[in-house]
C-alpha cells in the first residue's frame, strides 16, 4: 500500500468518522482504534448498542478534549420497530416480557401515535442502559435483578417520519427516521410507542446516519480505518479537531493574543470579531493569524474579555 504521510512534527490528532459494524460496543471500536493509531487518548463521540450500526465519531489525541463540541450535535437515526413484542431490553437481544395482538393496527393508528413524540417530551431511559447511580450502570444493576429507578427527562424529538409498515402474521414492522437531540433513546422511543399503541414494542434494527456534521456517507468501515492507521496514514482519513466546533462562533486573533491564550490569560478581541452579544459563558473557536486552529476561548464576566476554555498546543514532534 502505498501511504503519503502526514509532515514531519505534525502532531497526532483529528476525528475519525467510523462505520461502525453490529456486534460491537463503542467501546470495542475505541480499543481498535486505540491499538491501531498507538495513541492512549482516543474516545468516542455518542454511544451506539452493540445492536446498532452507523456513524461513531471517534477523536484521538488532543482532539477529545473537543469531543463535547458535538454533545448537543442533532442526530440522526433510521431504525426498524416491532409492534406486538415488548422485551425487557427494548431491543430485539433482550428477553421477551409479553405479546400483543396487532391484527387491528394500521399506518394511520402509527402515524397519529408516532406524531405525540414530536418536539419536547419526557423520556424514561431504558434499564439496560449506560447511566450510572452511585457508580453502578442501569445496565449493570438491571442484569443483577435489582434495576434502578430512573427518572423520566426531557428529550426533543425534531422530526420522527413514518418510513414504511410491514406486517407479519403476528407483528407489525415499522421503519422511521429519527432527527433528535442528546439523550434521546431510540429503544425507549419503540417502547413507549408500542405502549401508546398496546401492543408493545422493541427496536429490531438501529443505524445512526449522522452526528452534527459527521454522516453515515461519508464514514469508513472500521476494518479499513484500522489498516490505514496501521500504517500510519491517519492523516489520510482524518478531519481537523475544530470539525466538532464548527456551529459556534469563529474570531481570527493576533500572534500576540495567540501566545498569551497558550500561556492561560485572557485577551479582548476587536470589537464585532465575535458575531454574538458578549455573555458569561458563550464560547467560541479561535483561529492565528497562520490560520491554524487555536482552541476555544469561553467570555468572561468582565465585557470583552474572553479566557481561554481549550487549547492547542502545537510541538515538533509525532506523538501527542
Amino acid at each position: 500500500m502505498a501511504v503519503v504521510p502526514a509532515p514531519h512534527g505534525t502532531p497526532v490528532r483529528g476525528f475519525l468518522s467510523v462505520a461502525k459494524p453490529s456486534g460491537m460496543t463503542s467501546f470495542d471500536v475505541v480499543r481498535d482504534v486505540r491499538r491501531a493509531i498507538g495513541v492512549k487518548r482516543v474516545g468516542h463521540a455518542g454511544t451506539l448498542d452493540p445492536l446498532a450500526t452507523g456513524v461513531l465519531p471517534v477523536a484521538f489525541g488532543d482532539a477529545t478534549r473537543f469531543i463535547d463540541g458535538l454533545v448537543d450535535a442533532r442526530k440522526r437515526y433510521r431504525t426498524t420497530i416491532t409492534h406486538g413484542v415488548e422485551t425487557a431490553t427494548y431491543d430485539a437481544e433482550g428477553e421477551v416480557v409479553a405479546t400483543a395482538d396487532t391484527s387491528h393496527l394500521g399506518p394511520a393508528d402509527i402515524a397519529a401515535a408516532l406524531a405525540r413524540f414530536v418536539g419536547v417530551h419526557p423520556q424514561t431511559p431504558p434499564a439496560f442502559s449506560a447511566i450510572k447511580r452511585g457508580g453502578v450502570t442501569a445496565y449493570a444493576a438491571a442484569r443483577a435483578g435489582t434495576p434502578l429507578e430512573l427518572e423520566a427527562r426531557p428529550v426533543v424529538a425534531h422530526n420522527l417520519t413514518l418510513l414504511e409498515v410491514r406486517r407479519s402474521a403476528s407483528t407489525v414492522d415499522v421503519d422511521v427516521d429519527i432527527e433528535c437531540g442528546k439523550g434521546f433513546y431510540v429503544r425507549s422511543l419503540a417502547h413507549d410507542l408500542g405502549a401508546a399503541l398496546g401492543v408493545g414494542g422493541h427496536v429490531a434494527a438501529l443505524a445512526r446516519t449522522r452526528v452534527g456534521p459527521f454522516r453515515l456517507e461519508d464514514a469508513i468501515p472500521l476494518e479499513r480505518v484500522v489498516a490505514l492507521l496501521e500504517v500510519g496514514a491517519w492523516s489520510l482519513i482524518a478531519y481537523a479537531p475544530d470539525v466538532a466546533l464548527l456551529d459556534a462562533d469563529a474570531v481570527i486573533v493576533g500572534r500576540e493574543a495567540v501566545a498569551t491564550l497558550r500561556q492561560g490569560g485572557a485577551i479582548r478581541p476587536p470589537p464585532g470579531a465575535i458575531r454574538h452579544v458578549h455573555a458569561p459563558g458563550i464560547r467560541a473557536r479561535t483561529y492565528g493569524i497562520d490560520g491554524r486552529f487555536v482552541g476555544v476561548v469561553e467570555a468572561t464576566a468582565v465585557p470583552g474579555q474572553w479566557k481561554p476554555y481549550r487549547v492547542l498546543t502545537y510541538r515538533a514532534t509525532s506523538t501527542p
